[in-house]
């Protein structure tokens, strides 16, 4: 097993996976050199000093950190600061690997090319295997607009929450509509959290801005007809993405390859008042990103089944004729994200693979 290979089995242990492919294959070489790629295979998810990387490697301490500073720089492995000492670690497919290399926006020959690999990828193993078990990694949160007061029950469906909540915001990117590129959609609508945060600020592929800057984000994706996604756990958020259906990897696990688990959908469901509604198809056309609704008998109907509860078509309504009712068989939210993690890998048979990787 060569390196590239060793480093693929390595992601694959995470929860996002990382299956077998010539595509993963041409990734990995493209975004590590071979030296880069033979320090990656010894490091962990857990963020280690460069002194015991280099330990662990065999190389010269000065020039393991070169190398680790290059890769954090391409956005492939992770650091981070404590006590005075730079701390680097490995980051997974999604979020990481895929995404930050695209967060400054690509447009040269080498994006065009992982753009491509990365569909290929997408399509022909990633997708399933990211999406294809029962607790999905990512969840829609409803458009706050769209819930009620007397709906609001748990805080953590409330994006504005979600932005409260953190400790560090930054700005950056969406990486799907950078390396898809099949909409106009704005781009820069990608929220991002604490730790993850301030490694993307401080190496450029992000910017800080305060929480009023980010409920305004929130607000102008909405407009647009984003679907807001973030973590599938209750305790906390590490993004908020805002979504469209024709590039974005969360929604077109279920809208292209129909996984039924790529995403946990909101507690909600639209239903519509036949008596307000004026058939102006709307919401049919250009606020359901799930094709859900139609237009009979001069009234828009929701199908319950493909509805995902975003309440887009809600704030999208110029009647108000759409509303947010609660389902009948609520979706499970794991409270907390290491939950959430160890029953995805339970699920997908990886969590001794990924408890090995930890302890290296």
């Amino acid at each position: 097993m060569d390196n590239y290979e060793q480093l693929r089995d390595i992601l694959d242990s995470h929860p996002s996976t990382a299956p077998r492919s010539k595509s993963i294959d041409e990734i990995l070489r493209i975004l590590f050199t071979p030296e880069e790629a033979a320090i990656a295979i010894k490091m962990s998810y857990k963020p280690k000093t460069t002194a015991r990387i280099a330990e662990t490697t065999g190389v010269p301490e000065n020039e393991a950190e070169k190398k680790l500073e290059s890769m954090a720089d391409k956005g492939v492995i992770f650091s981070r600061s404590k006590d005075g000492k730079k701390l680097y670690g490995l980051v997974p497919l999604i979020p990481g690997v895929f995404e930050f290399p695209f967060m400054k926006g690509g447009g040269t020959p080498m994006h065009a090319r992982l753009a491509q690999l990365w569909e290929e990828y997408h399509r022909d193993a990633l997708g399933s295997s990211f999406a294809g078990n029962p607790t999905p990694l990512m969840r829609v949160v409803a458009v706050e607009k769209s819930i009620g007061p007397k709906d609001r029950v748990h805080p953590y469906e409330e994006v504005k929450h979600l932005i409260n909540k953190a400790n560090y915001l930054a700005l950056t990117n969406c990486a799907c509509r950078v390396s898809v590129a099949k909409c106009d959609k704005p781009k820069e609508v990608c929220l991002i959290f604490d730790g993850a945060a301030e490694f993307l600020v401080e190496r450029g592929f992000a910017r800080q801005i305060t929480k009023e800057e980010g409920v305004k984000v929130l607000d102008q994706a909405e407009q647009a007809g984003l679907v807001h996604t973030s973590t599938n756990s209750a305790d906390r958020a590490g993004v908020i993405c805002n979504c469209c259906p024709c590039c974005c990897t969360i929604l077109r696990g279920r809208i292209q390859l129909r996984h039924p688990h790529a995403f946990e959908p909101t507690r909600f469901e639209a239903r519509v008042s036949s008596d307000n509604c004026t058939a102006c198809g709307i919401c049919v056309d250009e606020r359901c990103p799930m094709k859900a609704i139609e237009i009979k008998d001069n009234a828009a109907v929701v199908n319950p089944a493909e509805c995902i509860g975003c309440g887009l078509c809600v704030s999208g309504c110029p009647t108000g004729a759409i509303g947010l009712c609660e389902r009948k068989q609520v979706p499970f939210v794991p409270a907390t994200t290491e939950e959430m993690a160890t029953k995805v890998l339970q699920e997908k048979g990886r969590l001794d693979a990924f408890m090995k990787v930890m302890q290296s």
